[in-house]
Parts: structure tokens; C-alpha cells; sequence
């Protein structure tokens, strides 16, 4: 797997169900569930978010000059739950 789909197309699915769940009609899935369902998805994706964080604070004091992937995977992380502060 390559640093790319890793990091950038992986994480990215994450906000791709956030907001396919928040554009979902109420008659489909209902209010409680769709609702129940997004902020979930944003749960989820912020705890792995930080998780991503604290790796690349670990990798930067250790020296790795990867660290920038990691950080890139934690603000993708973050757009779930940027958009539950927008949309609520």
C-alpha cells in the first residue's frame, strides 16, 4: 500500500460516509438514525484523528521526516467533525 492510498484515500473515506449519511434523505433512514449515524462517523474519525496526531508528535521528536503524512491523515480525519459544528 502506497504512502497515498494510505494516508490521503484511506482516511478520506471518513468524511465520504459523513456526508453521504447527512445528505441522506429524512424519509430514508429516519431523523434519529441519521443523525445517530453522523455524529458517529465524526466520533470515530476524531479519536482516530488524534491517534494520527499523537503519531506524527512521536515521529517528529524521534526525527522521521515522514511525520507531514501523518499530520495530513489527522486534518482529513478532522472534516467529519468540523462539519457536525456546521451543520448543527
Amino acid at each position: 500500500m502506497s504512502l497515498i492510498q494510505r494516508h490521503v484515500i484511506l482516511p478520506s473515506i471518513a468524511p465520504l460516509l459523513f456526508f453521504v449519511v447527512a445528505a441522506t434523505p429524512v424519509h430514508l433512514l429516519g431523523c434519529r438514525t441519521r443523525g445517530l449515524l453522523a455524529v458517529t462517523i465524526a466520533l470515530v474519525s476524531v479519536l482516530v484523528g488524534l491517534a494520527a496526531a499523537v503519531r506524527a508528535i512521536k515521529g517528529r521528536l524521534q526525527g522521521d521526516s515522514q511525520t507531514h503524512w501523518w499530520i495530513v491523515s489527522a486534518l482529513i480525519l478532522a472534516i467529519p467533525t468540523v462539519g457536525v459544528l456546521i451543520l448543527a
